[in-house]
């Protein structure tokens, strides 16, 4: 059987476990975001007859339709958690490959290649890669570093407007973010002993002990989820 579970292990003896999605689920995601962007340009082609065919309504058009075509995807996987609106329906999210959120510099690569996996027609070279290795990593993944996972309703960390976020007081590798992310969405899964343990060993990071560090991990970790 095809095992789609794709683990990580990060600093701190902690695993990191996603469920890759294949062909089928990111189409739909791909056809609702392709309708979208079409009303868009519809809208959009309308507010500018006014201004004319050419000379400033015809550079208008063009300048949103590069905008809408390309950064589209970009601002929201990078804003909005890895998801398109079409995503977001899907229930499924692009992420790194070390399983930590979607850089702006990776979502601009698997984007701009879109046109390669396009290629000769119908994302016939991206669908040929996607089946050909088991994380499903079309060409733009496999040079952005990419995955797109499901997001299933328990991965949502628990009474999340409950906490207040806390910007880290030094710069954190991606490891060290990823690390603190886990820790809060499975914090309720572990116990009191369990928690404070694994934030001793970030204890460099929180300058805390004890339930003070546990309760500083959480609040950076909001942080970096981006609960404002």
């Amino acid at each position: 059987m095809l095992d789609t579970r794709y683990r990580v292990e990060i600093p701190g003896g902690i695993n990191l476990e996603a469920q890759v999605v294949g062909p089928v689920p990111r189409f739909f995601a791909f056809a609702i975001d392709l309708g979208i962007r079409g009303i868009i340009i519809f809208v959009l082609s309308l507010l500018s007859i006014p201004l004319g065919s050419g000379g400033m309504g015809g550079g208008f058009f063009l300048i949103f339709l590069f905008v809408i075509e390309w950064l589209y995807p970009v601002l929201f996987e990078v804003f909005s958690r890895g998801q398109t609106p079409g995503k977001k329906l899907l229930k499924i999210s692009v992420i790194k490959d070390d399983l930590s959120p979607v850089t702006l510099g990776a979502s601009m690569v698997r984007n701009l290649l879109r046109t390669v996996d396009f290629l000769p027609l119908f994302y016939l070279v991206g669908l040929v890669t996607m089946l050909s290795n088991q994380r499903f990593q079309r060409l733009g993944d496999l040079a952005a570093g990419t995955l797109v996972i499901s997001v299933p309703e328990s991965a949502k960390p628990a009474a999340m407007q409950e906490i207040m976020p806390l910007a880290p007081s030094t710069s954190l590798l991606r490891p060290e973010q990823t690390s603190i992310i886990e820790f809060l969405q499975r914090s309720n899964q572990l116990s009191e002993p369990r928690q404070q343990e694994l934030a001793s060993i970030l204890e460099g990071i929180t300058h805390e002990k004890g339930d003070n560090g546990v309760e500083q991990l959480r609040r950076i970790g909001a942080w970096f989820l981006g609960v404002r």
